[in-house]
């Protein structure tokens, strides 16, 4: 007898990846062969309703996911941009751009209610010129208005030009530390995704942010992974978060940790940015340089986590589903339309896994 299933394949390739499954494992745990998944992923087979029964259970998704017709677009890890891309597995990868095809679709539902913000990039790729990393740094700062001044919410100012961020959820497994962020522009909107993992200090994650932003402006359409590349949107991040003309006169003219701190407080990087800078222009020699990171080293700039400063958090997904809220729009509608349980999408809104309110008593 023919089953009446509707399966689409790539969804259990999503669902797969993002629990850094292999095939094998899934298999083991649907009581298949491992041939059968690569079948069911590739679409030339269907599970039977037993079998999705298992397999839903196995990837910690609704029996409902795997049905077809929802908006999806697949994500290539070649159209995304890692940082310390040497350092990453396959598997961390591709749980990384699952990730990132979910977030879209999030978004995606969440615009047919709202209005997302106007996407506000320059367009560096127009004009027959090319752009060094500072210039685009430099227009980007034009074109938001930021002037020379320094900018108090870097991931606010992203959201507030029409580019996507979301916080990957936290790891549990050790090796996935090594992702700090990575981006894309595949999508209909620009996608940035920040992580805590490898270190929850604000000072990194800026720099981060600032890093994805180069990567979105400098790198459209070429491959990921170059190093080149990775120094290009490092290059961007320093001149976007410091910019050169100004730095110039503020750093001092021999090492000063007092004022290093200090000027490390009022731009918001970490003291290591502001050491390379001075080397950079000039200020301090090589070996000068190096003693400065070893006693750095020594006595590093205590963390601050990123929770600490709404305007690095990224808030844009949950401030839509806020305004969606007033059109009848819930966590449970959404998780019916998306095909996934309310927790997923409590995650992906950067809400707590609890959604009742906390009781706070004054003591």
């Amino acid at each position: 007898m023919t089953s009446s299933i509707t399966f689409e394949g790539d969804r259990l390739r999503q669902a797969r990846q993002l629990a850094m499954m292999t095939k094998k494992d899934v298999a083991e745990l649907a009581e298949v062969s491992q041939a059968a998944v690569g079948q069911y992923e590739a679409g030339v087979a269907v599970p039977r309703p037993d079998t999705l029964e298992r397999l839903a259970t196995a990837l910690d998704v609704p029996v409902g996911f795997f049905a077809p017709g929802r908006p999806h677009q697949r994500l290539d890890t070649s159209e995304t941009f890692f940082e310390s891309l040497r350092a990453t597995t396959a598997r961390q990868q591709h749980r990384a751009t699952s990730f990132a095809e979910q977030v879209w679709e999030l978004s995606n539902a969440l615009e047919a209610h709202v209005r997302f913000p106007q996407i506000n990039l320059p367009d560096l790729h127009a004009e027959d010129r090319t752009y060094s990393p500072q210039e685009a740094a430099q227009e980007v700062r034009k074109l938001w208005d930021l002037g020379a001044e320094p900018i108090g919410h870097l991931v606010a100012q992203m959201e507030a030009h029409g580019i996507i961020c979301a916080m990957a959820p936290p790891s549990d497994r050790e090796d996935k530390k090594r992702i700090d962020a990575y981006s894309t522009r595949a999508f209909s909107r620009p996608l940035v995704i920040l992580t805590a993992d490898r270190a929850d200090d604000v000072l990194r994650h800026r720099f981060s942010a600032a890093h994805e932003l180069g990567h979105l402006l400098l790198h459209n359409g070429e491959a990921s992974g170059e190093l080149v590349l990775e120094r290009e949107a490092d290059a961007f991040a320093a001149e976007f978060l410091t910019p050169r003309a100004v730095l110039r006169e503020e750093l001092p003219q021999r090492l000063d940790f007092a004022k290093l701190y200090r000027i490390s407080e009022r731009w918001g990087v970490e003291v290591r940015s502001l050491i390379y800078r001075s080397q950079e222009l000039g200020h301090i020699s090589e070996s000068t340089a190096r003693r400065a990171y070893i006693r750095l080293n020594e006595a590093k700039q205590p963390p601050r986590s990123i929770r600490q400063y709404d305007g690095e958090v990224p808030s844009m997904l949950n401030a839509a589903f806020e305004l969606a809220a007033g059109r009848g729009v819930t966590v449970g509608t959404l998780a019916d339309q998306l095909k996934w349980k309310p927790a997923r999408v409590r995650e992906l809104l950067g809400q707590e896994d609890d959604p009742r309110p906390a009781l706070r008593l004054v003591i």
